[in-house]
């Protein structure tokens, strides 16, 4: 399967922020609960948060909530399979399908 222009455009965009790269990283080793991944990557919980819904929003992780065994509620992330090759044609073919808002954009 192909990959749209919109695709590659949203998961190349969201990659580009290196602590986004380094979760990604972490959760390809196992997958985390937030304040667990929060302490791992020296961060704050809520800094972690906004780059897990951005991570999200892209299909590149997905979440879970689960009770813990003292009935607290747990968010759990992990990596979600993915592979995107990078090569001219593959940026070509997928820039043919760009919608016209990201045609526009000038970035």
């Amino acid at each position: 399967m192909s990959t749209t222009g919109d695709e590659l455009v949203r998961v190349l965009a969201t990659l580009a922020n290196p602590h986004r790269v380094r979760v990604v990283a972490m959760l390809a080793r196992k997958r985390y609960y937030v304040s667990e991944l929060a302490r791992e990557l020296g961060i704050s919980r809520a800094l972690l948060q906004v780059h897990l819904r951005k991570l999200e929003a892209a299909g590149l992780v997905t979440a879970q909530l689960e009770l813990s065994d003292d009935g607290k509620a747990m968010k759990f992330y992990e990596v979600t399979a993915f592979a995107y090759e990078l090569t001219p044609h593959s940026v070509a073919a997928a820039a043919e399908t760009l919608s016209e808002r990201e045609k526009g954009t000038g970035e």
